[in-house]
């Protein structure tokens, strides 16, 4: 079955890329020039330019003093002769080196600027399009052209500065053979471009091949990672499961040299090839060239200097062959990175109606029929929802898992737009405004989050400059984590993340959500969204939490989402959501008392919590 996908995919037609090599290019060039590194572009063609020079003259070299030895000329001539070159060869060779080395450095930063350009579009984007299959397709492409001084986006300035010295000097030997037999150029040029072409095609038998290896790659790696994961470390030694991931790994292993193994035979075919035909070329070469001298109509400098030009030239013409080759498969990377880059954008930003975020002010925002539904999904998520947050309001969300809770919060704060409706901000469209002046309106704390490579600091100020420490301590405290980070040797400057300090903090569950409530806190925007942010907390740890938040939002507009219904009790309204609405709206006794599905599963939960404390009070 796999084997068939495999085989149908290599059978569908590839996209054709947006731009072409011509278009690619000069998109690189003009990068590198309105980057600041036009040094690039002009270091990149003296580089060709050096490598043309030394390449005349060391081609020039051996004839030239063998011209002067059959000459017979003076021993001053000869050794000035040999001075000339060997200074010449020192100077070029000294300014190639120089101009290669101080390229890179502009390349890294052309190469820099582009991931500064993915990450930009990543964590600004229009929401929606993270959950786009091809936008997420396009992103995970464009990093494969940026992980490396061999990617595609810094590797094309050494193709087209190959280019570039193979077409000058491609040139220059047409003109130094043309006094030749021409049909020794075109016995040259057709024995190159066979041998290019066929070993070109074996050559690409690993990329036509790449899924195949794609697969025995991914395996090995999967269970490499996961073996040396520290989440599966305790699963692995309580079960005994390296033998087992061990033998995994053998047999990814043997198939993957088995690939290799074939690889490598198809391989030595294109050398074999390359061989033969490089035989062949010479030959002919050497017949019609010692053919010439023996007629005298070479010298043996002559002879020396044309033999030497046909290596050469058949450099030349395969690397032009390789170079356009190479160019047209980095082009495609090029063309997805800028796909990427230009892909289009659902909501306004600068081109929305600015809007500034008062803390103190008291905003109101209303859901009037409202309908969403996930791109690809068959139903709608939600479904003509009509709701309003009054100014000031305390609102609770519950429901089941899956019924729709985080996708309200989403619509609310912005991050989705309905598929039927509308969301008002004091009676105005959020679509109209710049949705990045609308995120400032919401502190926020979601299920998921992530925690900077910084200091504790850092984290809660979101911001590495100007940080009010006094007010970092104030929301840390409101939070219930001062005592502990107090108690740490480096305090708030505690560095956090592992994954780049290895002496940083691991903090639990809990407190990382505490933590994550304090950074709400500092940012201090006028609503305040809660979405399920005690999970990792036990009931009566959330519900004390809880009773912070109603202290600490006091005066703000806040909604929170809780599995545990109990928590929410200060709020002043509560909606439960049911099959795609809101099935039940009112304060927690006016649901108890309606005796509905709001009830039922406080009742459940309400018994599961007493069978708990009864099991406690017994042990």
């Amino acid at each position: 079955m796999a084997k068939e996908k495999t085989q149908k995919k290599k059978k569908e037609k590839a996209p054709k890329p947006k731009y072409n090599m011509a278009q690619n290019s000069a998109y690189m060039i003009k990068l590198a020039w309105t980057s600041g590194e036009k040094k690039v572009i002009v270091l990149s063609l003296l580089s060709a330019l050096t490598a043309v020079a030394l390449n005349l003259i060391n081609l020039y070299v051996s004839p030239t003093i063998l011209s002067v030895v059959e000459r017979q000329a003076s021993v001053t001539e000869l050794i000035l002769t040999i001075v000339v070159f060997v200074v010449a060869l020192m100077l070029v060779s000294a300014a190639s080196s120089y101009v290669n080395t101080n390229t890179l450095y502009g390349r890294i930063s052309t190469r820099c600027e582009i991931i500064t350009l993915l990450n930009k579009k990543a964590a600004t984007t229009s929401y929606p399009n993270l959950y786009d299959e091809k936008f997420k397709e396009l992103r995970t492409k464009s990093q494969d052209t940026i992980n490396s001084n061999r990617a595609a986006t810094e590797a094309i300035w050494t193709t087209l500065t190959d280019l570039t010295t193979n077409i000058i000097g491609f040139v220059f030997y047409i003109i130094l053979m043309s006094s030749i037999q021409p049909l020794l150029l075109v016995a040259i040029l057709v024995t190159t471009v066979i041998s290019y072409f066929v070993s070109n095609h074996l050559n690409k038998w690993g990329y036509r091949h790449r899924e195949e290896e794609v697969e025995h790659v991914t395996h090995l790696f999967y269970l490499d990672r996961r073996s040396s994961g520290l989440d599966v470390a305790k699963d692995i030694r309580i079960f005994g499961l390296r033998s087992w991931i061990n033998e995994l790994y053998e047999k990814g292993m043997v198939a993957y040299t088995a690939f290799q193994s074939k690889a490598q035979g198809v391989y030595i075919w294109a050398r074999i090839v390359d061989l033969v035909l490089t035989f062949l070329r010479n030959a002919i070469a050497y017949a019609y060239l010692i053919g010439l001298v023996i007629g005298n109509e070479l010298s043996v400098s002559q002879f020396l200097l044309f033999f030497s030009a046909v290596g050469g030239f058949t450099a030349w013409v395969s690397g032009i062959l390789g170079g356009f080759n190479t160019l047209h498969t980095q082009s495609l990377d090029i063309s997805t990175v800028r796909e990427c880059l230009e892909y289009p954008e659902l909501f306004k930003f600068e081109d929305g109606e600015p809007i500034e975020a008062e803390a103190d002010r008291l905003y109101e925002i209303r859901l009037e029929n409202v309908s969403y539904r996930y791109p690809g999904a068959d139903k709608d998520t939600l479904t003509h929802i009509n709701l309003t947050l009054r100014p000031g309001e305390k609102l609770a969300v519950v429901g089941l898992n899956g019924a729709g809770k985080t996708t309200l919060i989403k619509l609310i704060c912005g991050f989705l737009d309905p598929t039927e409706g509308r969301i008002l901000l004091d009676g105005k469209d959020i679509r109209d405004y710049n949705r990045r002046d609308y995120y400032k309106m919401f502190s926020a704390v979601f299920q998921e989050f992530s925690l900077l490579a910084g200091t504790i600091a850092t984290n809660v100020a979101q911001d590495s400059v100007g940080i009010d420490m006094e007010r970092v301590k104030d929301c840390v405290d409101k939070a219930g984590l001062r005592k502990k980070i107090e108690s740490l040797k480096d305090g708030y400057e505690t560095y956090l993340n592992r994954e780049v300090f290895e002496d940083a903090m691991l903090l639990s569950g809990g407190e990382t959500q505490r933590l994550m409530l304090a950074r709400a806190l500092y940012k201090n925007a006028p609503f305040i969204v809660l979405d399920e942010p005690t999970a990792a907390l036990d009931p009566i740890a959330e519900s004390e939490m809880y009773q912070k938040y109603n202290e600490m939002t006091r005066g703000k507009s806040s909604i929170y989402i809780s599995h545990r219904l109990a928590s929410t009790r200060f709020c002043d309204r509560i909606i439960m959501i049911a099959d795609g609405g809101i099935g039940e709206e009112g304060t927690h006794e006016e649901l108890l008392k309606a005796g509905g599905k709001y009830a039922e599963l406080y009742e459940v939960q309400s018994k599961y919590y007493k069978e708990g404390e009864d099991e406690n009070e017994e042990n």
